[in-house]
This record gives C-alpha cells, sequence and structure tokens, in this order.
C-alpha cells in the first residue's frame, strides 16, 4: 500500500528550537531550529524508508488570522511572539526542506493541522496509508484504520488503539475530550477543575459531549457547578478543537510526489550555515532520491544509534568518525603503552566508570584516558559479564597507575573531576594535578547565556563540537530495567567511555581559549573556581557530625504539633478534609469559605502555594494554619526524619554534595542533604542547626560576612553616603530610616528600622513600589514615596541601577566585581514581564555575584592558611555568606582572632568588610 508521510512543520519548528542548544554560525546567524527540523525529517524519511512513500508533504502555518480567530478573539491570545531568533529561520528552513524534495505546504486562512486533516481524510478515501509526524495531541482526532501519528523525538506511534491506551478515550472522542479539559497552548478553556481522569470518566459514562452536556443537571459537586457554567461555551470549545477535513485545497493528493533533490540549492544553504556535515553529505552522496542523501550520514556499516535520552538531542545522529582511534587496553603490553603516553603527555583527559552516582559509595569499573584529540583508551577493570573478556586485575592496576594519578606533575583534565576524585579516594589514590575541568569551563564562560542549557558533556559536545555523545540510557537502559555499567559489553562501554575522554579535549580546545581572551572570566577560572574545586571536595569528604538522638526528639514533637494544626485547621474549616490535598484545600478555601481567588494555576484551577496562603493569612486564620502545617512538615520530612539517614556508616557523618555549576550568580548549591536552606527563622529550624555538633575536644566556628551584599552595593554604585555610613560604622538601616522619616538617628523606633531595613534589601533585589507595599502592608502612594526618599538620599544608587539596566541592554550581561560574568537572556525579552524580571536581576546579580566570589576566595585564603600552618581545623560547610568550621579546642583562640582579617583583609573595596565569629558546640549556638 502506497504511503503519504505528513509532517507537521509548526509543530517541529517550535520544538527544535526550543529543544536544540543555541547553535550559531560564525556570524551569529542563529541555525538551532534549522539543524532540528532537518534532522528531525532525516529521521523520519529513514524510519520510514522500507515502506512504498508514494507522497510526502511538510505542511506549515500561514501567517495572519483564521476561521478560529473570527469565531472567538482570544483563540491563542496567550501565546508569545514568535522568537525573533526563531523567525530568521523560517525562510532558510523553507528553502532547505524545499530543496530536499518535500512538497511545502501554507494555505492561508487555514491552519497547518485542518491541511494535514483534509489531506489525510483524502488519502485514506483513496486507499493510501497515512503516517502524520507531529507533537501536537489534538491531532489524535485523525487517527484512523490508515492514519497514524508518529513522534519523532519521542518514536511514539499511536494507532486507534494507542490513542485509546494514552488518553482514555477513541480517537473519534478526543475532540469532545479537549473541549472539556481545554487547551491552554490555545486559549480554549475547558470545564473548570475537569482534568483528564474527570473527562475520561464523563465520557465513558455518557458515551459524548452531548451526553455529558445533556446530563450535567444530574453531575454532582463543585465541578457538576462548574459544567453547567461552561454549558454555554463548550459547543465552541469543540468547534475550536475540531481539526476540519473538509478543505477545498489548491492541489490533490496526487500532487505531493517526492521532488528531485536540488543539490546546489543544498550545497549553498549548507555552506551559508556553515552546517559542515550536511554539506560533505549532500557534496559526497552520489545522485540520487531524498531517501539516500537523508541516510548519508550513518556510516556504512553502522547501525544507527537508538533515541538519546536528552530531548535536545533526540533528533541528532552521532558523528563516528571521532572514534576512529579508540582503544581497548586489555592486555598488559597495552597498558604499559598507555602508561608510557599519559607520562609523557603534557595534559591527559580522565575519566571513571563507576558503580553508582554516590561519590562514597561508588567502585571504578573502568577508565579512559585521552592524550590528543581522537586518541583515546579505555582500560576496563570489573565489567562482570557473561563470556566477556579477561581483564587486567583491578587492585594491581589501580596500584601501578596510582604514581601518575596522584603526581602533581602530570596535568589532568576532565569533566567534573571532582567526583572521579572521589571515586579514586574510595579506591586509597589521591588524584593530583588537575589543571582543568570542562563543567567549570563552560560554567564561567557561558552560566545563564541564552542558549547554553546545561554543562554536562553531551550538551556541551552538541552546543561547541557539533556531535551527539552516546547517551549512558542506550547501553544500560533506564527505569526498573537498568542495568550497572559493570554489566554492559566491553566492546560497547570502550566507545562510551574512550568518548567522553577525548571529547574533554577537544572541548577543552574550544572554550578555554575563550577563556584566556578575557581576563575577568580567566581570573574567575583560574583563581576562583579550580582552587575552591579542591576545597569543595575535601569539605565534602570531612563530612559534618550531628546528633541524631536531638533529631529523633524534634521529629516526634513535630509530629504531635501537626496533629494539633490539623485539628485546628478541620475546626477553622467546619469539617475534616485532607490538609495535604490542594484540589480538597482548594473547594474549603474558595468553595465552603468563599475566601477571594488570588491567582490560578496553569489549568485555571486557584491556587493554595505558599504566595497566596501568606497573602491569604494575614486576614484569614485557616490559611495561617496551613502556613504553619507546612513549614513544620516540610522541616519533619527534609531535616529531622532524613538526616539521621544519611548518616554514612563509615565516617558517622553527614556529607554533603557541594555544585559549582548550578546558580548563574556563583552562588554554590548544597545537595544530599541542602544544608544551606535550613530556616533560621524559627525556634524549629534553630534546633535543626543545633543538632549539628563538634566532636568531643572542639567547637563550631561561624564567620560570617555581615550585610555583604550592601556593602558591595556602596562599592558598586559609590554613593558618598552609603560609603561614609559604612566607613563610619553606622547602623546603615537606622541612618535609612532617620532619612526617610524626617527623624534623627536616635529617635529612629524600631518598626522605622525594620521599613529601612526592608527599603535597603528590597531595593537592591529591584523591588518595586508595589512589591514595598505589599510587603510592608502600606499604600502604593506611601511606598513609592519612601522610594523616592531613599534615592533622594543615596542618588549613587540611583544612578547605578540605571547604568546596569541599560548596560545589560547594550550588552546582554553584567559583571561582579571580580569578573564574573553574569548572562541575562530575557534583558532584551519582547514580554515586559521577563524583561523587567531581567532588569531586576541585572541590579542584584553583582552583588549576589560578588558575594558569591567573596566567600569562595575567603574559602581559599583560610583553607591555604590552616594548611600553611600546620593546623588541624577543619572547613565544615559553607552557607551563602557564612564559613562554618571545626575547629579543636588547643587552636580555638588562634582560629578565632585570625579568622576576620583572613576573611577580609585580601579584598580591596570601597567599604570595610566585616566579619562576625561565634563559636558554640553546635551550629545554632555558633551562628
Amino acid at each position: 500500500m502506497p504511503t503519504l508521510l505528513l509532517v507537521d512543520g509548526s509543530s517541529y519548528l517550535y520544538r527544535a528550537f526550543h529543544a536544540m542548544p543555541d547553535l550559531r554560525t560564525t556570524r551569529s546567524e542563529p541555525t538551532g531550529a534549522l539543524h532540528g527540523v532537518l534532522n528531525m525529517l532525516r529521521r523520519l524519511e529513514s524510519d520510514y524508508q522500507a515502506r512504498d512513500v508514494a507522497y510526502k508533504a511538510c505542511v506549515f502555518d500561514a501567517k495572519g488570522k483564521t476561521f478560529r480567530d473570527h469565531w472567538y478573539p482570544q483563540y491563542k491570545a496567550n501565546r508569545p511572539p514568535m522568537p525573533a531568533d526563531m523567525v530568521c529561520q523560517i525562510e532558510p528552513l523553507h528553502a532547505a526542506i524545499a530543496a530536499l524534495g518535500w512538497p511545502l505546504l501554507i494555505v492561508d486562512g487555514v491552519e497547518a493541522d485542518d491541511v494535514i486533516g483534509t489531506l489525510a481524510q483524502q488519502a485514506a478515501a483513496q486507499g493510501v496509508s497515512v503516517v502524520v509526524s507531529t507533537g501536537d495531541k489534538d491531532l489524535a482526532q485523525l487517527v484512523a484504520p490508515q492514519v497514524q501519528l508518529v513522534n519523532t523525538m519521542s518514536n511514539e506511534v499511536l494507532d486507534e488503539a494507542g490513542v485509546l491506551a494514552k488518553f482514555g478515550v477513541a480517537a473519534e472522542r478526543i475532540v469532545d475530550y479537549l473541549a472539556l479539559v481545554g487547551d491552554t497552548v490555545d486559549n480554549v478553556p475547558g470545564v473548570d477543575k475537569v482534568g483528564a481522569k474527570t473527562a475520561v470518566k464523563w465520557l465513558s459514562q455518557y458515551g459524548s459531549l452531548a451526553g455529558v452536556i445533556a446530563a450535567a443537571a444530574e453531575i454532582g459537586g463543585v465541578v457538576g457547578q462548574n459544567l453547567r457554567r461552561a454549558l454555554d461555551f463548550l459547543p465552541l470549545a469543540q468547534r475550536l478543537v475540531t481539526v476540519r477535513c473538509d478543505l477545498e485545497l489548491p492541489l490533490a493528493v496526487a500532487d505531493l510526489a517526492p521532488r528531485p533533490v536540488d543539490r546546489e540549492r543544498l550545497a549553498a544553504l549548507f555552506a551559508h550555515y556553515e552546517m559542515r556535515s550536511w554539506l560533505r553529505d549532500i557534496q559526497e552522496t552520489p545522485e540520487g532520491g531524498a531517501a539516500k542523501a537523508a541516510q548519508s550520514s550513518t556510516p556504512a556499516g553502522s547501525t544507527p544509534l537508538p533515541p538519546l535520552a536528552q530531548p535536545e538531542q533526540a533528533s541528532l545522529l552521532s558523528d563516528d568518525a571521532h572514534r576512529a582511534n579508540y582503544e581497548t587496553i586489555l592486555d598488559q603490553a597495552a597498558f604499559e603503552r598507555w602508561l608510557a603516553k599519559i607520562d609523557a603527555s603534557p595534559l591527559t583527559a580522565l575519566d571513571t566508570e563507576t558503580t553508582s552516582l554516590d561519590p562514597f559509595a561508588a567502585r571504578i569499573v573502568g577508565l579512559s584516558l585521552a592524550v590528543a584529540e581522537g586518541e583515546a583508551a579505555y582500560l576496563p577493570l570489573a565489567h562482570c559479564y557473561p563470556g566477556g573478556p579477561d581483564q587486567l586485575p583491578c587492585a594491581a592496576t589501580l596500584a601501578r597507575l596510582k604514581p601518575w594519578l596522584e603526581s602533581a606533575k602530570h596535568a589532568k583534565i576532565g569533566q567534573n573531576l571532582k567526583y572521579d576524585q572521589h571515586v579514586l579516594a574510595n579506591h586509597g589514590i589521591a588524584l593530583a594535578g588537575v589543571a582543568h575541568d570542562t563543567l567549570l569551563q563552560s560554567y564561567v564562560l557561558e552560566s545563564g547565556k541564552d542558549g547554553a542549557r546545561g554543562h554536562d558533556l553531551g550538551r556541551l559536545a552538541t552546543r561547541h563540537l557539533g556531535l551527539a555523545t552516546i547517551p549512558y540510557e542506550a547501553l544500560c537502559g533506564k527505569g526498573a530495567k537498568q542495568i550497572s555499567f559493570a554489566q554492559v559489553a566491553i566492546e560497547q562501554a570502550a566507545e562510551y567511555a574512550a568518548e567522553d575522554a577525548d571529547l574533554c579535549l577537544r572541548l577543552h580546545a574550544r572554550l578555554y581559549p575563550q577563556i584566556t581572551a578575557d581576563a575577568g572570566l580567566l581570573r574567575v577560572y583560574e583563581t576562583i573556581e579550580m582552587p575552591v574545586r579542591e576545597i569543595l571536595l575535601r569539605m565534602e569528604r570531612t563530612g559534618v557530625l550531628i546528633d541524631a538522638q536531638l533529631l529523633s526528639e524534634q521529629s516526634s514533637e513535630i509530629g504531635k504539633r501537626l496533629l494539633e494544626l490539623e485539628a485546628q485547621a478541620h475546626a477553622a474549616a467546619g469539617q475534616p478534609f485532607n490538609v495535604n490535598s490542594p484540589k480538597q484545600l482548594a473547594e474549603i478555601l474558595f468553595g465552603t469559605l468563599g475566601l477571594p481567588v488570588k491567582k490560578k494555576t496553569p489549568s485555571g484551577s486557584p491556587s493554595t502555594d505558599e504566595e497566596v496562603l501568606s497573602e491569604l493569612a494575614l486576614d484569614y486564620p485557616l490559611p495561617k494554619i496551613l502556613l504553619e502545617s507546612r513549614q513544620l512538615a516540610k522541616l519533619k520530612s527534609t531535616y529531622s526524619d532524613k538526616l539521621p539517614k544519611m548518616v554514612n556508616a563509615q565516617s558517622g557523618r553527614v556529607h554533603t554534595s557541594y555544585a559549582q555549576a548550578v546558580a548563574v550568580t556563583g552562588r554554590l548549591a548544597s545537595s544530599d542533604p541542602n544544608l544551606q536552606n535550613i530556616p533560621v527563622r524559627t525556634p524549629e529550624g534553630r534546633r535543626i542547626r543545633a543538632a549539628f555538633i563538634a566532636p568531643a575536644g572542639c567547637s563550631i566556628v561561624s564567620a560570617d560576612y555581615s550585610q555583604i551584599e550592601l556593602r558591595i552595593m556602596a562599592h558598586l554604585s559609590e554613593d558618598p553616603r552609603l560609603l561614609e555610613a559604612f566607613a563610619q560604622g553606622e547602623d546603615v538601616h537606622r541612618a535609612t530610616a532617620a532619612e526617610i522619616f524626617g527623624v534623627s538617628a536616635g529617635d529612629v523606633g524600631p518598626d522605622q528600622r525594620r521599613v529601612a531595613k526592608v527599603i535597603n534589601f528590597g531595593l537592591i533585589y529591584g523591588m518595586s513600589a508595589f512589591g514595598l507595599a505589599r510587603q510592608l502592608d502600606l499604600e502604593r502612594s506611601a511606598a513609592q514615596a519612601y522610594i523616592e526618599r531613599y534615592f533622594a538620599r543615596y542618588p549613587g544608587v540611583a544612578g547605578y541601577m540605571a547604568r546596569t539596566r541599560e548596560m545589560a541592554r547594550t550588552q546582554g550581561y553584567v559583571d561582579t566585581v571580580f569578573g564574573r560574568r553574569l548572562w541575562l537572556p530575557e534583558i532584551r525579552s519582547s514580554q515586559a514581564a521577563r524583561r523587567q524580571g531581567a532588569e531586576r536581576a541585572a541590579i542584584n546579580a553583582p552583588m549576589q555575584g560578588s558575594a558569591a566570589d567573596l566567600i569562595k576566595s575567603a574559602m581559599i585564603v583560610v583553607q591555604g592558611w590552616l594548611d600553611a600552618e600546620g593546623l588541624q581545623t577543619r572547613l565544615l560547610m559553607q552557607v551563602h555568606d557564612e564559613l562554618v568550621l571545626e575547629v579543636p579546642d588547643g587552636e580555638l583562640a588562634r582560629v578565632r582572632a585570625a579568622l576576620p582579617g583572613l576573611m577580609t583583609d585580601w579584598a580591596t573595596l570601597r567599604v570595610p568588610l566585616v566579619v562576625d565569629v561565634g563559636v558554640g558546640a553546635n551550629w545554632d549556638q555558633a551562628h
């Protein structure tokens, strides 16, 4: 049976643009969507090459309004404008698709869906099998005996049984289903609070939308009320989501035969947009059909890789050419030869394959090494599966490698080498000579930059090398059927592992020159991020001692308090309900009690998030009770219950992990457990900190920068009054209050100082008059007057804010005091809310980023002093602007006296830095 391939080009375009990395030509022309769509088309043709594809077409939406806009003016009204970087790729994309031999269809006044629906029905009536490639769930209504949907990115194929299994209703009921649940993408409201389960239940019970409408009077509860309120709109909703299949098109199915490939046009396009592999394919492929050209990137005799795990890479095909020189080390001769190579190499890439992602539990399965681009090897040591080849003995081989691994003279590079250092430490090896880390290079160079989504090796290889890596899931699977790396066949493991080491060297060659070209970035990379990486390793391995008994007692107390709060909540509501159910809570708050709806969820339901409850708690008792309950429940589950279970059996301590390459501002992120977000403003939170204790003969010492971000604001703004206040050691909040309220500093009351403190800190976070009024419970005009008085006192701050916003708009980023670059991709957004958010971030980011640089540099200075003095004091934690140390009693006086100078003397700012030092038997006492 002949087949018609119909591609939803508009769906392809949006998915490719948002999924692919920000690929650009050397002229900065964006090409990510171009790469993505063409790769998906190539993948589709490859998948269906065995079928008789007699017809095909790629269909795009036309510009302008359609008949649905006339029916319903709000149709798609919530869609943001198409990004400029997407718009400029449409014309070359259309040209490339047509040159590849695909008939290109754009019909004015209708949507691509309607063109696809009409062609699909016509083709099926003519005995033609139809495959519609799309990611749009609305097109499931087209599925019929001869019509299937396929999602190229996920490989999902939907026939009639597939639609029923996925949606719970048959294809002919998809329109009714969509009318009930609504379509947020197209701004078609459904029935409030009716989701997939309710829609399926009603359609199963009443047969159709018409049946549901007829039975509306008998459907009870809140959803029944909502259904009755929506009855007038439901027929229009049904019309809006129905794909038309009766259009009079300017062509027929017979006109959609594949066209000849325009090789010259393709070559010109690929050359202009620097699509080198595509250009090579079109130049090397002999004359033939589009299908041959589409397959030409897969080397002869090779098997295309399975779909990649990361969505943004799902349509890419891996380039096998760079693996030509990979070697597997299985005998002593090969091992000795590689020992000689790495001994002579000026820089060697290193990577470990392990049994676990937990750095303290992981054991080595194998190591990969690379000494030059394309020259890499894998050393398997602990693979275990039936029929596997003999491997070199693990312990003896690691012992032979240990001198090189522990040699500071042999420079090494890797991707997130801190993890590999942990793993090697588990085998008694202290890795030395770490010269570079591509994770940190990417982080310093492009953190937050538009298109630079993530710093993992796969994304970096795609973004900077145009290569798709072998995904871990392709070897090990995922979910319940996932196997350990030790069970992976060595031939496959070698290709995967050696590739990682090879790509590190390749990426270093691309990234490091860009860093060295900028003195600020080089300073951040070489004097902050790389040195602090080593200190974080030491802190993570040290861990911190906790009092499990104290946490257990607190957990029990919190449990009792939660029961009391639940009873109070039931009494305030006038009935029992599940306090942990957002749905039930919304019904109680906004239905039973009639409280005002402050905002809605994306699905249109009233929100019960913390922001809403906090606002409602100002006037109503139940939200206040619920807030306290949520906070205590989170504290119990996250800390008092969980921490004792996370104690390492060998060390007897809790070991957190610090991620460097997460926060755009440079701040560290703590996880497993997160030690940076323990609340300290409540007695319960402080008791959690009290459970972090010093061992016998030691004390906990806390060293905390005082008002660091305000001081950085003074430095950056150079405001004379702010500089003078800090230079004279004044209470800045009191001085601000005196100016705002027109009183002397001595007459400032506590409430006035609190207002000034909110303003001081709020404005450096870009708080508006509206936000200030909301936080202080003031009229907006009063808040605006406070802000005006503030800027009248500190005109330098106002000037700094204006300059910084303009700088951010001009160059797309701002810098910290120490040279860290903070990208603001939304600063030129056409959406006002996003643009204003980026402008607020532009004000705060240099302060928060400079504070992050300060505390990291302080860690380096403090650890350097401890090492130089031969002290036993150990850094335990870094919590934003605070360092926490474990200090032997014999060193306490010396460390306590030295810390303020160590943390402040190295930095030169226009204001003095102040460090407060506290000491105690536990963290709470010290803080």
